[in-house]
Formats: C-alpha cells, structure tokens, sequence
C-alpha cells in the first residue's frame, strides 16, 4: 500500500483506553486532512454508515462556526446515530440545536443559561470551592496507603460532582444520583467503568440517552424544580425553575448541565494533574511561579481536552478542505487533533504553561462554545493553585486508566504520591 494512502483509524473507542493517538492525528492532519472512517460494529454496539474526520485545527473551527452548513439538529451530536424516534427528544436540548433551524429555541435558552450563569454568580462560589479542593487534598493524603492515592477517587470526582451541585443547589442527600447518572451516561462506551447495559428486544445495547432510560432523571429534576419554586435560592436550578420553561425543556436542561457540567471538570482535573506528573520540568516552573497559572490552565486544557469529538451533519452538499461532502453526511471534529496542529501551535507536543496566545477548542467554539467554561476554569484553576501550596510535585505511583470512549477524554483512576513536603 502507498504510505500516502494509508487512512489510520480514529473511531473505535478502545483506541482511546489505550491514549489518544497523536501520530495517527498527525498523518491525518498531513495527508487527509477530512477523511473518511467506518464504523464498524463494537463491543456490540450496531455498526453505522461511516463519517468524515476533521482534524485541522482552521477546518474543526470552520465546521464549528457555519451552523447553516454543518448541523446539530439534523442528526444530534455524537458519532452515532441516534434512533430516529429518539431524535425530536435529543432537540430540545439546546446542545443539538441550530440558531437557524430552532424557530428561535437556542437563542433563548443559551440566554436564560447565560442569566442563570452569570459570572457574579460562579464567582461567589470561588471560596467554597477553594476550601473543598483543600479538604479533599488533606483527606487523600491522611489516608494515603504508602503515601499514595488514587486522585480520581479520593479527589477529582467528589471535587467536580460537589461544586456543579452546589452551583446547581442539589441537595447533598441526593448528589450520588448525579454522578451515577453521569457514569451511565458518559462512560457506557467502557465495559469496566460503566454498568451493563440495557439491551432492547434485538439484543442491542440500549443507547443510554434514548428517554426510556432517562426516565428517573426527569422525574427528579421536575422534582427539584418543584421545590425549588417553594422554596427558592441564590442557585442554578432555581434560576431555571422560574425562567417558565415547559417541562421537556427543563428536563433536558437539567440533563445537560448534570453530564456536561459535572465530566468536563471530572476529565480535565485529573488530565491537568497527569500531564504535569508527566513534566516535572514544567510543573517546576509552575510551582515557583514563573508561569502564570492562568495561561497554565489554559495549556492544560489544551493537553487534555475533555471532550474528544463531537458530530455534525452536513445540511448541503459542500467542500472542505478539498474534500466534496454530501448533505446528509456525517462530519465529526476531532478537539484533541486540532489542539495539536502544528499550523497553530509552535511545538504542539511540548507542555508549554505559559503559551500565548492559545487558540485551543477544548471548549468548542461557534455558536456552541461551552457556557460553563468560566466555571470549570474556575474550578481548575483553584484545584492547581491549592496542589501547590500544599502537596509535593505530581508524580506517578503507578499507572493511570483512561476511560475506554472516543467521544470523552477521561481518566478513571490516576495514582499520584501524595506524601511529602510541598512543592
């Protein structure tokens, strides 16, 4: 076979266990820089049609961007398709809408979440999360088992799921309900981290945000909504409780800021913590403070973006990157490779904490740039800020686990020392 030919795979989610595959993004970014992949049938998940991989940075911002072309309504968000009954339920989440194709829907609910997300808002929740990253730092090193700890037991998860409901006003009581949630939800591609799915009459897997299997979540967030119109507070839910959505709308609303707004912190804080434990040189310079933490974080995201991939489909027959695409194709972005585009980035490999400018999409970018990103930056930054002060120099006391998916960039277990001075 010609080299120059040679098209690698990208799509099969047990890639993504393995690392995230940077040299076949490199080829891609080189050669076939839109390029079709199957997809083939896995781990009993039913095959489907194919889709074209975007891996520039200037396309991945370009598909992004031009809604009108490239849409989330016509077949949602993620590489597989959804069943077509499921699709009017998957719309009315604003995530797979279009500013055109939505009789006005994601203008206004981006708006009502922007309210509801103010920065004055997040900001008033900056002490309590900084005194959580404290005391789940001191816990992981007071019971540490040979001055180590899993950081994504003992801190990441418990850190990211109690911040979104303290910011969402979830009481405690119930807040084990939202992650198992998003455990079912986000990691149902990895037969370790998940529970077994739930298969239909034809023996398939289930998809787990089909409404059959939401059914619970709804049925809570109504509940919250409920009691937070009799009793109201300076929170999220409350927010969207009295913003006079009808139900679907509110049960979708409260599904998308329970898994996305718990995994992006849940997969960026353990990635960041990783990557430094990676590059003792670059957390030094961190750590005495020759790189701003702000442009630190920023890098980080970089790195380790939380979000992999996320699916348009093509409204007209179209061209990218010479590349002729039919209406109706699937065309996927790839986060991760357009992260590391040399034609963006100088020496995209390296771990540079105080790269600017920095035109990362781990927060995508367009008309659905992440809303939550002024929290989760938020969050990150104070998780970083309060490892410095106070435990040693990330490194490994063994090997970490990636979650088995191409669709988030997650980390299930990441053994760090934890014992020693600081620094």
């Amino acid at each position: 076979m010609d080299p120059a030919a040679y098209v690698p795979d990208v799509f099969d989610p047990r890639i993504y266990g393995a690392g995230i595959p940077y040299e076949s993004y490199r080829l891609l970014r080189d050669r076939h820089p839109v390029a079709w992949q199957a997809e083939p049938e896995i781990q009993g998940w039913p095959a489907g049609p194919g889709f074209w991989a975007v891996t520039r940075h200037a396309d991945v911002v370009r598909v992004l961007r031009d809604h009108a072309t490239y849409s989330s309504w016509l077949g949602a968000t993620q590489i597989r398709d959804p069943d077509p009954a499921d699709l009017p339920f998957l719309r009315r989440t604003m995530l797979n809408q279009d500013p055109r194709r939505s009789a006005g829907d994601h203008g206004r609910l981006r708006r009502l979440v922007s309210r509801a997300f103010t920065p004055a808002r997040v900001d008033a929740f900056a002490g309590r999360v900084r005194e959580r990253a404290r005391t789940l730092l001191a816990t992981a090193r007071a019971k540490a088992e040979d001055g180590a700890a899993d950081l994504v037991r003992t801190v990441t998860d418990e850190y990211a799921l109690l911040n979104l409901t303290d910011l969402l006003g979830v009481p405690a009581a119930d807040r084990g309900l939202l992650l198992e949630w998003t455990v079912r939800i986000i990691g149902y591609q990895d037969p370790e981290d998940a529970p077994a799915p739930l298969l239909g009459p034809d023996g398939k897997p289930l998809n787990p945000r089909s409404p059959a299997l939401l059914g619970e979540m709804f049925s809570y967030a109504r509940e919250l909504a409920a009691h937070k119109r009799a009793h109201p507070g300076d929170d999220v839910m409350t927010a969207l409780a009295e913003a006079g959505l009808d139900p679907a709308e509110l049960e979708m609303f409260f599904f998308l800021l329970t898994v996305a707004g718990n995994d992006t912190v849940r997969s960026a804080a353990p990635g960041g913590l990783l990557a430094l434990a990676r590059d003792p040189g670059a957390y030094r310079l961190l750590a005495d403070g020759r790189a701003p933490m702000h442009t630190a974080v920023d890098e980080l995201l970089r790195v380790h973006p939380p979000v992999l991939t996320f699916r348009r489909t093509a409204a007209v027959d179209t061209e990218l990157a010479g590349q002729p695409i039919r209406a109706g194709d699937k065309v996927v972005v790839f986060h991760a490779s357009a992260n590391h585009d040399e034609r963006v980035f100088t020496d995209p490999g390296r771990l540079d904490l105080g790269r600017t400018p920095n035109a990362h999409v781990s927060f995508g970018d367009g008309p659905h740039v992440c809303l939550g990103a002024h929290f989760a930056r938020l969050q990150l930054r104070v998780l970083y800020e309060e490892w410095r002060a106070a435990m040693p120099a990330p490194e490994l006391a063994g090997p970490p686990r990636r979650l088995v998916s191409n669709f988030i960039n997650g980390i299930t277990r990441l053994p760090l020392r934890v014992s020693g001075p600081a620094g």
